[in-house]
């Protein structure tokens, strides 16, 4: 059962008094950065270390003890289909008929499942990996302490302090805190967060960055989809149980069903791709059906 909270009306508060949190992963984007790869798959359900972009995002929810349909929404537009079927009922779903809303009218779309909770968005494409902590408890400090009225974005230095969509002179690294007092305001139309509230919260002085200690990709271009998947395979080798590899693999991720006969240095193999005996591939993904798509310079 939740109260509405003294501080802040119709804002809901667990038994101890501490804000009540609700989350949203963003999973609506087409991933134009991604094409052809996304042409055929949703970005979220794009393979990291050979784990859906989407399940990595609900495994660090969960790693804060926020789960199910309750506690966690999903959104989806594009290739909506694939995401619906793959969430299944881990998740209250978000469906956007036509184009997507963007982060903040993807976030007003569920304004009435919220309802009066703080809400933790995260992006499906942020990977965010953290030696020192397991998912959740490497982004839990965003949670720490919150009082429910301010913004907090989880961030790391930016090369260039200055830059135009830095932070505190912060990278913003793909979770971000949202007060109910500024959610209520959204609506169900096409805008982002940065404008809707980021920014207006930063000019009231109402925004916090809080450091993220791990590494991060927001696994939105080629190169850092490489990246990514190769930091998921720690330097070496990551072999899907079910692949076949008689073939020399040299810091690769290979997915489930893949064939390598010849050889994949540096390069990802999704579910079923195959490579011929002869063949070397270096630097890139291959899809089943033989796409293949450069994501390093050679």
């Amino acid at each position: 059962m939740t109260t509405p909270a003294a501080g802040g009306p119709g804002r809901s508060v667990g038994p101890a008094g501490a804000p009540e949190v609700c989350a949203v992963v963003l999973a609506a984007g087409e991933g134009t950065r991604l094409r052809p790869l996304t042409a055929r798959l949703p970005k979220a359900l794009c393979p990291v270390g050979n784990v859906p972009l989407l399940d990595r995002a609900l495994a660090r929810l969960a790693g804060l003890g926020l789960a199910g349909p309750a506690r966690v929404a999903v959104n989806a537009c594009y290739l909506g289909d694939q995401v619906v079927a793959h969430v299944g009922d881990r998740a209250h779903l978000s469906v956007e008929p036509g184009a997507p809303l963007g982060t903040a009218g993807g976030v007003g779309n569920l304004r009435d499942w919220i309802a009066g909770r703080g809400v933790l968005v995260g992006n499906a494409d942020a990977y965010l990996a953290d030696p020192a902590a397991g998912p959740g408890p490497d982004v839990a400090a965003l949670l720490a302490g919150w009082d429910g009225e301010t913004v907090r974005l989880l961030g790391q230095p930016a090369d260039d302090p200055a830059a135009p969509g830095t932070f505190s002179g912060h990278r913003f690294t793909g979770f971000s805190l949202l007060p109910w007092r500024l959610v209520r305001g959204l609506t169900a139309e096409p805008g982002d967060l940065v404008r809707a509230v980021w920014r207006p919260a930063e000019a009231a002085g109402a925004l916090t960055v809080v450091p993220y200690a791990g590494t991060f990709y927001d696994t939105g271009t080629p190169a850092d989809y490489l990246a990514a998947n190769l930091h998921a395979a720690g330097g070496g080798n990551l072999v899907d149980p079910t692949a076949s590899v008689t073939g020399r693999c040299r810091e690769a991720v290979v997915g489930a069903g893949a064939t390598v006969r010849g050889e994949v240095t540096r390069s990802v193999l999704w579910p079923g791709a195959e490579v011929a005996a002869g063949e070397h591939l270096t630097g890139v993904v291959r899809v089943a059906g033989g796409l293949t798509v450069a994501a390093e310079p050679r």
